[in-house]
């Protein structure tokens, strides 16, 4: 698949998936800030407003060389960005990517995810044309395991000291949607 000239651009009915610019700096940090967001990431909490920057240059430098998407999470009415999903190791040869998403606190346990991740999972099978999404999480975290499963990801199970993050050896959880199953999905709707 060769990617779009433009950055796709998807609809839910509270949110808008859309790219994110350096305007959004602002919103991005005000998320990667906070402790609460970060624990289960694979980076530190943000200190600095330059670091939210780099993180969007990053994520728009992987769609530039074809290499991933990674939507702004955006509330329709105001533009305000809550956070952000998307696709990375996006492996072409054998037709999968991994998933990821974090959201503003404030947005916890309001059913965004569930349907953010709607469109963007269409989105993989669809136009990345992967057969499988893949997701990886902490397996103390909970809400991610429960997100995920809701969309309709299957466990695989528990990949022992599969990282290396914030000066610890730590498990990752697997779990991955494949496209039999989502379109098997998609005909019962």
């Amino acid at each position: 698949m060769k990617t779009p000239a433009e950055f796709p651009v998807l609809f839910t009915d509270r949110f808008t998936l859309r790219k994110l610019e350096e305007r959004d700096a602002e919103a991005v940090f005000s998320y990667f800030s906070k402790d609460e967001v970060t624990r289960y990431y694979d980076l530190e909490s943000f200190t600095d407003l330059d670091q939210a920057l780099a993180i969007i240059r990053r994520w728009a430098e992987r769609f530039g060389k074809n290499e991933g998407y990674r939507w702004g999470i955006a509330e329709t009415a105001t533009d305000k960005i809550i956070g952000s999903c998307g696709y990375h190791n996006w492996d072409k040869e054998h037709f999968k990517a991994e998933i990821g998403f974090e959201l503003h606190p404030d947005y916890w346990r309001k059913g965004v995810m569930s349907e953010v991740l709607k469109p963007v999972i269409a989105f993989g099978f669809n136009e990345m044309d992967v057969n499988r999404i893949e997701a990886f999480y902490d397996p103390g975290n909970l809400a991610s395991k429960s997100c995920l499963e809701k969309a309709g990801f299957i466990f695989e199970g528990i990949l022992r000291q599969a990282a290396y993050e914030k000066g610890v050896f730590c498990d990752a959880a697997v779990c991955s949607m494949l496209r039999d199953e989502y379109m098997k999905k998609q005909s019962l709707l």
